[in-house]
């Protein structure tokens, strides 16, 4: 960990004083030089905290105000950050878990949004279980929409409390996906990455009805359409899920904290997948 200069808000922006950092995939892979490869680097991309400077042609929030949000500049994961996009903290929210919503909540908005998944469309989530995907069986399930999600066994229970339909994941498990709807489903969004496209593509019929958020080389292969940031970001969703945690429709389950410093455990556990639920770093 290195000192850098305290950033401030350009105009549309604030910063604010961080209690809670998520952590995500992109973190190490920017770490191994897969994503930017400047030093020093910086890290995360969602934060919680406390309002304490506004940046000019911003409105609706002031200094001490609970807000959650995304950092344009990839660097959330230290005592002060940036967001270009923020949300109050509902009174139903700590810092920690409203540090774990910005990326999931808007993935799954914009993709949802790109599927084009409205009221009364059958939506086939691969990867249901986790962080991403469960915040898109809440985000569909809110728009009207059938939900079917894939996971282990053990996830089941979880994701029929959050309005889901699960199925097993693994061999089979188009099968048991047409147990449930014969003729297929309307729309397929794979978020867990596990090579499954193909079979996904199969039950909704064509590529056009089938998205990805991590499987890049499968879509090229089976041209499924790949969501990234660059297609333009659901900034809407923030406000949204705020809305549906305070009265109990949203959540994402945080598995474990840790302090800044321990960063670098943090990592160690999030590469290893053996925690399930959001890491989130404790700031403060």
């Amino acid at each position: 960990m290195v000192d850098l200069p305290d950033p401030h808000p350009c105009a549309g922006e604030i910063r604010i004083k961080v209690r809670a950092a998520g952590i995500n995939a992109s973190d190490w892979k920017k770490r191994q030089g897969l994503l930017d490869q400047e030093l020093p680097q910086t890290l995360g991309y969602e934060a919680a905290g406390i309002v304490d400077e506004i940046g000019d042609d911003v409105s609706g929030v002031a200094v001490g105000d609970r807000v959650f949000g995304a950092s344009p500049y990839g660097a959330a994961q230290a005592e002060l950050t940036v967001l270009s996009y923020w949300a109050p903290i509902p009174n139903s929210l700590d810092y920690a878990r409203s540090a774990a919503i910005p990326a999931a909540a808007e993935t799954a908005a914009r993709s949802l949004d790109q599927l084009g998944a409205t009221a009364g469309s059958t939506v086939l989530i691969n990867g249901a279980s986790g962080s991403v995907g469960s915040a898109v069986v809440q985000l569909a399930v809110e728009r009207g929409a059938r939900v079917i999600g894939t996971g282990s066994p053990g996830t089941h229970d979880t994701l029929r409390s959050l309005g889901a339909e699960p199925v097993a994941y693994g061999d089979g498990m188009s099968e048991r996906v047409r147990a449930i709807m014969p003729s297929g489903v309307d729309f397929a969004l794979d978020v867990a990455g596990s090579g499954v496209l193909p079979e996904l593509v199969e039950l909704a019929g064509a590529p056009e009805h089938v998205m990805t958020v991590a499987d890049l080389l499968g879509a090229q292969q089976t041209g499924v359409r790949f969501s990234h940031g660059g297609t333009g970001r659901a900034t809407y969703a923030l406000a949204q899920v705020a809305r549906m945690a305070e009265t109990g429709r949203f959540s994402i389950k945080v598995g474990q904290t840790f302090p800044l410093a321990e960063v670098a455990q943090a990592h160690r556990v999030g590469e290893a997948g053996t925690v399930r639920g959001k890491l989130v770093l404790l700031v403060g």
